[in-house]
């Protein structure tokens, strides 16, 4: 009976701290939204770059009259999330860090960093790379038959879902070494399960590609890859060190 109780009570203890973490995410995420909404203007047309470059001359609309208005908080919004990472990180290794030996509790500086640059790096890729070749096949690929008038809601919406998703998938080899330190995860298995986990990687490309050719799905599946391997490889050095054999035990001559 006192068993289950104290287990009720370790579980209501991690959803407190699960809580906790959440709560003060969420702080840090409105804190970088009233940053970035000083910057939104700027913000704006950073994104509309790949949509200029695709079709030049070319200008967004909205439909309705609060769809521009909304467009501007979401993409501060977004700026938000991005400016926050570094806290939301760290809220993520303190929640798991309890699980985690004293020495490796030491990692969370280089966690926290390494985490924000791989973020970034996937949203600059996608923002730099792979938007701006999506846009050029998709508004080319009806032919000039038809002309393109594309709404400044659904073109927001397709950026940030790329610039999201790409920054969520470089965090792929943190995530992976982390598991890893935590004994979920080994090298061993990783690598033998490498071709199911490319086999996922084209599956997934290809759910979240807004395009069906192969070109562009191996623009996500590529790096996907690679990300994987990359996680190995530093799963193999940071990652938790199995445990020695005991030594036989010596027979006792009768």
């Amino acid at each position: 009976m006192d068993e289950a109780v104290d287990q009720k009570m370790s579980f209501l203890d991690h959803l407190g701290e699960l809580r906790k973490r959440i709560v003060w995410s969420v702080v840090a995420i409105l804190v970088g939204l009233l940053i970035a909404l000083s910057f939104a203007e700027r913000l704006m047309k950073f994104v509309r770059r790949p949509f200029e470059a695709a079709i030049p001359g070319a200008k967004l609309v909205f439909l309705t009259p609060t769809e521009g208005f909304w467009v501007y908080m979401k993409v501060a919004l977004i700026a938000g999330v991005v400016l926050a990472i570094p806290v939301v990180l760290y809220q993520v290794w303190a929640f798991v860090a309890p699980g985690l030996h004293t020495h490796e509790k030491r990692f969370a500086v280089p966690f926290v960093f390494v985490g924000s640059l791989f973020f970034l790096i996937g949203a600059t890729f996608a923002q730099l790379v792979v938007i701006p070749f999506a846009m050029r096949f998709l508004v080319s690929f009806p032919g000039a038959d038809l002309t393109p008038m594309i709404s400044v809601g659904s073109y927001v919406d397709f950026v940030l879902k790329f610039t999201l998703a790409f920054g969520a998938i470089f965090e792929l080899p943190v995530a992976i070494t982390l598991a890893s330190r935590m004994g979920l995860v080994t090298p061993q298995f990783l690598a033998k399960n490498r071709k199911y986990a490319v086999l996922l990687t084209f599956v997934v490309a290809a759910i979240l590609t807004p395009t069906p050719d192969i070109f562009n799905q191996s623009l996500m599946a590529g790096p996907m890859i690679l990300l994987y391997e990359l996680g190995i490889i530093s799963a193999r050095i940071f990652g938790r060190r199995p445990k020695p054999a005991p030594a036989p035990v010596p027979e006792v001559a009768s």
